[in-house]
């Protein structure tokens, strides 16, 4: 580990239980070194000592690490401050920035609040996903949703239900089943992916009488691609999530958001990864959100956090390996 850089976490939305889950992951996990970028006021008293760096070289696996960021005002659990969000979004900059120079190895982000970053300071993107795929220079991405039990992947993400057989084209399909290929082998050592493809209507269509795009499209272009990219489908979606179908693949792309974030987070809820793919540094979150109503209760569960710490780490080490070869 001497040899790699520590990986950076951004405070995500101040109000919420990003630094808490945060302090507690410092404490399960003193083996992953990372460093915080925030206010540090805003992670006392939650019971890891805090100690401010200058650098993410200098983080300590001891205490909580934090690379001071001007994020003004106290913590308020539950109340988001429209004063703090400009800090919240140029914090995540930050991280990228130190991720893109080799000052870190890689991103693991605490969750936002989107509306009060827009209410706040204008936050012109959806998610996340989106500001990192413009901050990595508009790079074609995927969200992964990761456990260890199942990989996910919705071909498209924070739109209405309505909007996703428009939305849903041959091109998008085809970009995210080549990162996710490009991810799998890069990020997760896997040689020879097989990925599963979810119908987008109910049983794959069955033949047209539910639906037509599969017929029209989606079979067709799943054949073409997958000699090289080892997909296979498309699946009726009801039937590709137990436990002897899981089995059969190493990751599913699902159609939309939900098709894939319902089986993930029916499996395991608390230790889901969040993974954006095909950025050029590494990038995990938690799968949850700033779950506002426990704020500052104590009550926030760090296995998420942990993992996603830990599945960046692992990343970092089998890109490492990549680069030795």
């Amino acid at each position: 580990m001497a040899d790699r850089p520590p990986l950076v976490v951004t405070c995500g939305e101040p109000a919420g239980i990003g630094p808490e889950v945060i302090a507690k992951a410092r404490l399960a996990a003193p083996d992953i070194p990372f460093v915080v970028i925030g206010n540090p006021d805003h992670f006392q008293g939650l019971g890891c000592p805090v100690d401010v760096v200058e650098t993410p070289v200098s983080a300590s696996q001891h205490g909580l690490s934090v690379l001071a960021h001007d994020i003004p005002g106290p913590r308020v659990p539950g109340r988001p401050d429209p004063a703090q969000a400009a800090g919240v979004i140029s914090a995540i900059a930050r991280a990228v920035d130190l991720a893109q120079t080799g000052a870190a190895s890689g991103i693991c982000t605490a969750p936002i609040h989107k509306k009060a970053l827009k209410d706040g300071a204008g936050f012109a993107y959806p998610g996340h996903t989106e500001y990192l795929s413009a901050l990595g220079g508009d790079a074609d991405v995927v969200m992964m949703l990761a456990c260890p039990d199942l990989r996910v992947v919705p071909a498209t993400i924070h739109i209405a239900l309505s909007e996703v057989p428009r939305a849903l084209t041959p091109d998008i399909l085809e970009t995210c089943l080549r990162v996710t290929h490009a991810g799998l082998r890069r990020d997760f050592g896997i040689a020879a992916p097989r990925i599963a493809v979810a119908g987008l209507n109910p049983h794959a269509g069955e033949g047209g009488t539910m639906g037509t795009e599969e017929l029209t499209w989606i079979t067709a272009l799943v054949a073409r691609l997958a000699p090289e990219l080892g997909c296979f489908g498309p699946l009726p979606a009801d039937t590709m999530f137990h436990a002897g179908a899981r089995a059969g693949y190493d990751a599913a792309v699902c159609m939309y958001h939900d098709q894939a974030l319902i089986p993930i987070k029916t499996i395991d809820f608390a230790g889901g990864v969040n993974v954006t793919l095909g950025l050029p540094f590494i990038r995990t979150s938690p799968d949850h959100g700033t779950a506002f109503d426990i704020a500052g209760r104590g009550m926030a569960d760090p296995t998420s956090m942990v993992a996603a710490l830990r599945m960046a780490w692992d990343m970092v080490g089998r890109r490492q390996g990549l680069a030795l070869v």
